[in-house]
């Protein structure tokens, strides 16, 4: 069965976007077929990726007028788009009888179909996200390497333990993504060093350097892979790909042993 993972980040402009996008596409260079659903009502995700909007998106599965119909972007890797109307969903389902629950109903019939379902959250910590996180194995955390990204980090903390205590006890932090890092910078090394003592291990080795093919990529409407093979963007998110292998793997030995990590 298919792993699903929720990149989090209540700050906008972290590199969550570009990291869904691009994990998404690095799990397909490794042989992985993967599932990228966009949750954002702005949806970057799928403007970035020049994906034309169906008759059915997102917002009318989440209301239940349609199942979740995947749109293909390239061998092995699929899309769910969003639109701007989601950004009324909230208000609508919240009268709707278990509504943290829709995504992940609407996930189950899929997650035999891909190795990797990987949801871009909004950049909130409303209902949307809320649906993410109960629908998730992991929730990985984007990180800008700057001092304003550490703001709020106990907050989303914080709401992720409580997803697992009350909604969904099998939610883990599958890991910290340093984004937009520049090793020259002072500032960006002691930012990564603040978060390393924070969540310790569960950061990742692996750190996306600031680069400038990944930010022309979503203009070309398409992944670092496709647009810059040969780029540092390509080689950082294969990477960290690689790392989130083994975590994933290390993560389920530790739960058939019964030793699941809090």
């Amino acid at each position: 069965m298919g792993k699903v993972i929720s990149l989090l980040n209540h700050k906008g402009g972290v590199g969550k976007t570009t990291s869904v996008i691009n994990i998404g596409a690095a799990m397909v260079e490794l042989g992985k077929k993967s599932l990228l659903i966009d949750l954002d009502p702005q949806a970057n995700l799928t403007l970035s990726l020049g994906a034309t909007r169906p008759p059915q998106t997102i917002y009318e599965a989440m209301r239940g007028e349609s199942e979740l119909i995947p749109l293909p972007v390239k061998e092995n890797l699929d899309v769910i788009v969003s639109t701007l109307d989601l950004s009324g969903a909230e208000m609508e389902l919240i009268n709707e009888a278990g509504r943290e629950f829709i995504l992940r109903e609407l996930l189950s019939p899929l997650r035999e179909e891909y190795d990797f379902i990987i949801i871009d959250c909004p950049p909130s910590l409303g209902l949307l996200t809320l649906n993410a996180l109960t629908s998730s194995d992991y929730v990985m955390i984007p990180l800008q390497t700057e001092f304003l990204a550490l703001q709020g980090l106990a907050k989303i903390k914080q709401v992720i333990q409580k997803v697992k205590l009350r909604l969904n006890k099998g939610l883990q932090i599958g890991g910290v993504i340093a984004t937009m890092y520049d090793s020259r910078k002072v500032l960006n090394r002691d930012v990564v060093e603040t978060i390393k003592k924070y969540f310790g291990d569960l950061v990742f080795e692996t750190m996306i350097r600031d680069n400038v093919a990944l930010a022309e990529a979503p203009s070309q409407r398409k992944d670092i892979f496709d647009y810059s093979r040969n780029s540092a963007g390509a080689e950082d998110y294969l990477s960290l790909c690689k790392e989130i292998l083994v975590r994933v793997e290390r993560f389920e030995e530790m739960a058939v042993k019964g030793g699941v990590r809090e």
